[in-house]
């Protein structure tokens, strides 16, 4: 704890508070029920005061020159949210039950996105606990929470957070963050935290204020950029990767998700990305840590291995590709950028095999090319999914493709990504075919509530054939609480057939296909038959080849048969030869 620079510091002589503000004089400290401290101005922009007899638990803002009262940047907690006093933290003394893990290794995770606030009813930390052995007796082997860090309001999805070190207090206490984290691990869990550093929200966030934080030298999708390359931008940098190595090693976690990392402009010699990486693997030391990013460009450059085919810094990138060629095959849908996908035969096999289906070409949505070579990436490098966050919630309805697709189609969708060489990723109730909506929510002041509303009408009313007097209000309570996964719906017999259908394939998988995935080459696409026939070949370390003969589609096909003497591992669906009905789906193994 004593190793990171910002946020206050417990000693036996009380707590030092510090604060990075180099374009203010005259800090001032002030602790609940006491009178206003200046603070020691130092070198290099810093203010720090000593404060004896006080410890874990005093409240205190700091005071700008003009008498604003705010938050410590980096707070441990905020019991009052976002605009209130800040809470002294001692972390170091949470009493972990748990002090022999050491992580899972890559090849064996199964993610499981969730959402604290609506996972369960209650919405806490600790309720989700209650969720664990669920996870555990499906086949889950990590779970992935989305954003934590302190963010304005009741509700939120987390991307506007604003105070990256403090866990959002409508979920519970930083020690009952912890409780889970320990709880997870007992249960062969890994956990996982979505972090933010391309931004920060809108409401709430001080620090221009008083440190020079953005530039006009970088744009984003929210205004300037983070200013991580100007003269002043090591401190900026510090606050970020010593955020990273916090949640790593005082909250135990096992990895990050990095939000769109394309958004991060950096041109100094090191990117903040390369340097944050290199950081937090220093500071994990042998635990296993594994980074993921989402990545718009499409760089793989991020996920270069090295010569032993051991990850370098980040282990794999969120892979939109075979989420979007899947839900082409699945609904037919062709608007927006599922046009680009959808004209391209090879597309749906080149996703899975490859990667990447942009690999440098020209990509017409966006005007221009996309992505980079993945020949040298494992399967391994990708996470695949059908279902996130941001592909239900930024539906006009936030509707899942469960609730206008066929079960059956469900089913050939997930036996195809569970399976896959690359890593797979659920989206929480997923296994059980939940039709809860996922509508984006938020609760901010009334003003960027009313520019939220225009916005995300604006942005919907491009789809086909969507009313934008149907829109969910983003910031309504009950947009909030229908996103709540109903868990009462597991018992009903068509969830607890899905349920039971997603557990075979997950002890499938780690029976049959986790063994192959070291040293598994890129994947080569056999056969091209049409963009819902799928013949791809995985070549295995051993000199075999994992194969996948799929029909993605309504109407039979013929496809490559999988090589003679192969073992078959999975079939769903029927099959004549090299003849498949719609919907099928066949995983072999043909040895070296």
């Amino acid at each position: 704890m004593t190793d990171l620079q910002f946020g206050p510091v417990i000693s036996d002589r009380g707590v030092t508070f510090r604060l990075w503000a180099p374009l203010l004089n005259n800090i001032r400290l002030k602790l609940e029920d006491h009178e206003l401290q200046p603070m020691r101005q130092l070198a290099d922009g810093w203010h720090e005061l000593e404060v004896a007899g006080i410890g874990a638990g005093a409240l205190y803002r700091f005071v700008l020159p003009d008498g604003l009262q705010m938050p410590d940047p980096a707070s441990r907690f905020q019991p009052h949210d976002v605009h209130g006093f800040s809470e002294v933290e001692d972390l170091a003394t949470y009493d972990w039950k748990e002090e022999t893990w050491r992580g899972r290794p890559w090849e064996e995770t199964v993610l499981y996105e969730l959402h604290i606030g609506t996972f369960t009813e209650e919405g806490t930390f600790l309720a989700a606990i209650g969720r664990l052995d669920h996870l555990a007796r499906l086949g889950v082997t990590a779970i992935q929470i989305m954003p934590v860090a302190d963010f304005p309001g009741r509700y939120g999805w987390g991307y506007d957070g604003v105070l990256p070190y403090a866990p959002d207090s409508s979920y519970g206490r930083p020690e009952h963050l912890m409780a889970l984290v320990d709880a997870a691990h007992e249960r062969g869990i890994s956990v996982f935290l979505d972090v933010v550093y391309n931004h920060f929200g809108p409401d709430g966030n001080y620090l221009p204020l008083y440190a020079p934080v953005f530039t006009d030298r970088h744009k984003t999708p929210w205004g300037n950029g983070i200013d991580y390359d100007g003269a002043m931008a090591r401190p900026m940098r510090e606050f970020v990767i010593q955020n990273a190595i916090y949640w790593i090693t005082v909250f135990r976690l096992d990895g990050l998700r990095l939000d769109a990392v394309h958004a991060i402009s950096d041109g100094s010699e090191e990117h903040l990305l390369l340097e944050l990486a290199r950081r937090v693997r220093v500071a994990a030391g042998d635990r296993h840590i594994h980074l993921i990013v989402e990545n718009e460009e499409n760089d793989s450059d991020l996920l270069k291995r090295a010569s032993n085919g051991e990850t370098g810094l980040f282990t794999a990138q969120w892979n939109d590709d075979v989420h979007h060629t899947l839900h082409v095959a699945a609904t037919g849908e062709r608007f927006g950028y599922y046009a680009d996908y959808a004209e391209d035969s090879a597309a749906l096999a080149r996703s899975l095999a490859e990667g990447f289906v942009f690999q440098g070409p020209h990509m017409p949505y966006r005007g221009g090319s996309r992505g980079k070579s993945t020949s040298e990436l494992p399967p391994t490098a990708f996470v695949s999914f059908i279902q996130n966050h941001d592909q239900i919630g930024n539906r006009a309805m936030g509707d899942r493709i469960i609730a206008v697709q066929p079960v059956p189609v469900m089913k050939a969708m997930a036996a195809v990504y569970l399976l896959a060489p690359q890593i797979p990723m659920l989206f929480m109730g997923e296994e059980w075919g939940a039709r809860d909506a996922f509508p984006y929510f938020c609760d901010l002041n009334e003003d960027l509530n009313e520019m939220v509303r225009n916005g995300r009408r604006e942005e919907l009313s491009r789809l086909p054939g969507f009313d934008t007097d149907d829109l969910l209000d983003p910031t309504a309570p009950s947009t909030f609480e229908m996103a709540k996964l109903d868990w009462s719906n597991l018992t009903e017999p068509d969830c607890a057939d899905m349920h039971d259908f997603y557990a075979s394939l997950l002890a499938i998988r780690h029976q049959k296909i986790v063994p192959l995935l070291g040293g598994m080459q890129r994947g080569e696409i056999v056969a091209e038959s049409g963009f819902t026939a799928v013949a791809v070949d995985w070549p295995l370390a051993s000199g075999g080849r994992l194969c996948l003969r799929a029909n993605l589609g309504s109407q039979a096909i013929a496809t490559d048969p999988a090589p003679d003497g192969a073992e078959a591992i999975f079939g769903l669906g029927a099959s004549s030869g090299s003849n498949l009905s719609p919907w099928s789906v066949y995983w072999s193994v043909s040895r070296g």
